[in-house]
């Protein structure tokens, strides 16, 4: 299944061209690097994909939404389809980190407590943190606040996760454990895209290399 389609998009930020003639398609189960250099617009590119940025011009569908022309009541719909992995976590540090998932699972329309309550412990057992759930951010170790970003990003079962930087606050051995654990949610099918400025990533668990370089989006040949 195609994820994300893309063509010939242009992307602005503020009146200015980040990118321009983007031609993307992400099937499901596939894993996506995105490298370049520090405003080369790697994050508008995944910000385009949740509508946090508008596409300027072009034919761009994530989820089979048509983003030239979705409205507004249908982004919360489409953003459930897609989990986000931010680099600074953004978890609500005056929370526990079941009151962290509880309230994304009560805020996009879980109901019965229950089925939130099996989710929580579900997403939790998978990144291997179920005995923190009554924990506080702060009493979390950074690769510990990140497995619980990602538990976030899997509690509606997306078939998009983007990963913007999930390294860039952690040791080197940690950002590894995080980014083997991406590889393997995406061999469970579902599409992964990482923007990342750590080549070694790249040969260590292999995947498609789009590279954001003079307002372009060039293909690399991939890592094997």
């Amino acid at each position: 299944m195609l994820v994300v389609d893309y063509n010939n998009v242009e992307i602005l930020r503020k009146e200015h061209v980040v990118l321009k003639n983007v031609n993307l398609q992400i099937n499901s189960g596939e894993f996506t690097y995105i490298i370049g250099k520090v405003g080369s617009g790697k994050s508008s590119l995944l910000k385009s994909m949740y509508v946090e940025i508008p596409i300027e011009s072009g034919d761009a569908h994530v989820l089979n939404y048509d983003l030239t022309s979705i409205k507004r009541k249908e982004v919360p719909f489409l953003r459930r389809s897609i989990g986000i992995v931010f680099q600074d976590f953004q978890l609500l540090t005056d929370r526990s980190v079941y009151e962290n998932l509880h309230f994304v699972l009560e805020a996009t329309g879980w109901k019965n407590k229950q089925d939130i309550d099996q989710r929580i412990e579900e997403v939790l057992k998978e990144v291997g943190m179920l005995n923190k759930s009554y924990k506080m951010p702060h009493e979390l170790s950074g690769g510990e606040q990140q497995r619980i970003v990602i538990a976030r990003a899997l509690l509606n079962k997306p078939q998009l996760i983007l990963a913007d930087e999930p390294t860039g606050n952690l040791d080197p051995a940690t950002g590894e454990q995080i980014v083997r654990y991406l590889h393997e949610i995406s061999k469970d099918g579902t599409a992964v895209i990482m923007a990342t400025h750590n080549l070694a990533f790249l040969e260590q668990f292999p995947g498609k290399v789009l590279r954001c370089e003079d307002k372009q989006l060039r293909s690399l040949d991939p890592i094997n």
